[in-house]
């Protein structure tokens, strides 16, 4: 059956005694999406499919086979071959070979966008505020459009994958290199210009094209002029990427190279909303969680990576959507009326427009939030979503006194908090503002999300954990004592107020984030079967910095004088 045939037979029937996964962001229509949603490129999708990570023949064969990626679409047929489908090898770290099949209409993938194509289309032909031709168009990928099976086994496939993906070697077909770095730290403006001139040369052993941030184009350190003029053939492999391209095409790249400390590969991450490059990370900053390798051997790590392979990891990463309220809009509607309204002669409402100011009120009296969000009903629109690695917090902002806010997991009311604030972090953000808060320390393989009050005001409020299928909704009450009821961060950027009645939906993201790991290396406790040996395949030693030891490098964990023993 063609993806054609499947949108017009396919009808998403949602069974109301099932617990939906947004429910009070589904916006009800009728009208059926007028085309098939389209495929996924992401790196991760493409290695779901009906043929997962197979294990190994019992004859044991010693070549390499292949994995195929979805093709592209047709436009991007000219990017030097990039529409064409690529082969990418796959060995494993114990010295055999496995296969990866990931056919380009998978069928997890294809369950995933169809529900989201219905849901998308339904959702903006009843959103409250103007939407353009192309973004109605434009499906919804939005995991909180999921139901809660659906996102019980995105989660699932996430995992699995992760875990399988962590005794492999992927070679993948490197050919567009994608450079972050701090661009106003001088010192790593120099280590990228040394980076991309490398890339660039024969002495890579590829033929790479380079994209550096459009910022260094006019860097006098960087040199951009001197840099093209030293070989002709830089010219046209040495361009510039700017955060609407990685917004629009993030499958034109094929790996992250990030200089710099944790706070890089976040930036990453927020450049990169959707589909994620793998992601190699170069420590040279101040902590480096995230950042596996040493810069000064980036000449051997590169070619190793690029000619051998290498590990991925795959990180969650939560969506967080911000959701307005309609009341609050009729009322900011209202408000904006009356001012138009003022008298010319002082500036002042009338006894009239007071008398009916008044009787709107009545007529119209603030909801209460916890019963909008358990009924499910369709009283909120969404503003913005956003993926994030790290945290999503909620805080008070400029207000002088604490915030009040609902906490509610899937359809059932947690609790009310009184706080300075609340954060909702990753396993990977534990170590980030959850652990200043006071939360607990979590390993990223944890499929968990953690819940820290910042400042509570109660002593017997506790951080908490909960599965990553878990659907939480963070909003603020319509009878707080402050209109602006508080402010959310993204990973610590995007700051959005939000009014009395509005409220942030955090679920797992559908797009994890890819992370290279060296070679005998990964992210758990020990290696695989619990051979914690210290050899790689090639019997030479291996980097085993696991998660513990970043800990005690990091923030000393748990160092203390030993204790003397009695004598």
């Amino acid at each position: 059956m063609s993806p054609g045939d499947l949108s017009e037979q396919l009808e998403v029937v949602f069974d109301e005694g099932a617990a939906l996964y947004r429910n009070t962001s589904l916006c009800l229509s009728t009208e059926r999406p007028s085309a098939p949603p389209p495929k996924t490129s992401c790196f991760v999708h493409g290695l779901f499919g009906e043929n997962r990570l197979r294990p190994p023949s019992k004859t044991g064969t010693t070549g390499t086979s292949q994995l195929q990626r979805p093709s592209e679409s047709k436009e991007e047929e000219g990017r030097g071959g990039r529409g064409e489908q690529e082969r990418e090898e796959v060995s494993s770290n114990d010295g055999g070979t496995k296969d990866i099949d990931a056919a380009s209409s998978t069928r997890d993938a294809q369950s995933f966008q169809t529900a989201e194509g219905i849901d998308g289309a339904a959702s903006s032909s009843q959103n409250t505020q103007p939407v353009g031709a192309a973004e109605r168009a434009k499906p919804d990928t939005s995991s909180r459009l999921l139901t809660k099976k659906q996102l019980s086994d995105m989660a699932f496939s996430i995992r699995e994958l992760s875990k399988k993906l962590g005794r492999y070697r992927l070679r993948l077909d490197i050919r567009n290199v994608f450079l972050l770095t701090k661009v106003h730290d001088s010192s790593l403006v120099g280590h990228t210009r040394s980076l991309a001139e490398w890339l660039l040369s024969s002495d890579s052993g590829g033929y790479y094209t380079v994209y550096v941030e459009e910022t260094l184009k006019s860097n006098r350190k960087f040199d951009t002029q001197g840099l093209v003029a030293s070989d002709p053939s830089y010219k046209g492999r040495l361009k510039f990427w700017t955060t609407s391209l990685c917004a629009k095409e993030p499958h034109l790249f094929d790996i992250v190279i990030a200089l710099g400390g944790d706070g890089t590969v976040l930036y990453a991450s927020w450049l990169f909303q959707t589909v994620v490059p793998p992601v190699l990370s170069f420590s040279l900053g101040s902590l480096g969680f995230l950042t596996k390798f040493d810069f000064g051997d980036y000449r051997g790590t590169l070619r190793d990576a690029f000619d051998r392979g290498m590990s991925v990891s795959l990180r969650l990463r939560l969506e967080a959507t911000v959701m307005r309220s309609k009341w609050g809009l009729r009322q900011k509607q209202r408000r904006e009326k009356r001012l138009a309204e003022k008298s010319a002669e002082d500036g002042h409402l009338s006894d009239d427009e007071v008398a009916v100011e008044e009787e709107e009120e009545e007529e119209d009296p603030p909801p209460d939030l916890v019963h909008e969000l358990i009924e499910g009903k369709n009283t909120h629109y969404p503003e913005q979503t956003r993926d994030i690695l790290n945290e999503v917090v909620l805080d008070r902002g400029p207000n002088p006194t604490m915030s009040s806010l609902e906490l509610l997991g899937d359809t059932h009311h947690l609790t009310t908090i009184l706080a300075d604030g609340l954060c909702v972090s990753t396993p990977t953000g534990s170590t980030a503002y959850n652990l200043s808060a006071g939360g607990s320390l979590c390993h990223p393989d944890n499929p968990v999300i953690l819940i820290t009050a910042i400042c509570a005001h109660t002593l017997s409020f506790r951080p908490i954990i909960l599965p990553d299928t878990t659907i939480l909704r963070l909003g603020v009450p319509y009878d707080a004592r402050n209109e602006s009821g508080g402010w959310v961060s993204f990973d610590g950027r995007g700051r959005t107020e939000l009014r009395r009645g509005d409220f942030v939906t955090v679920v797992a993201g559908r797009y994890p984030f890819p992370t290279v790991l060296p070679v005998g290396r990964d992210a758990g406790l020990g290696g695989e079967d619990g051979d914690f040996d210290g050899e790689d395949e090639d019997g030479g030693e291996a980097v085993r910095e696991d998660w513990i030891d970043s800990l005690s490098r990091t923030l000393n964990w748990n160092e203390r004088k030993r204790q003397k023993a009695f004598k």
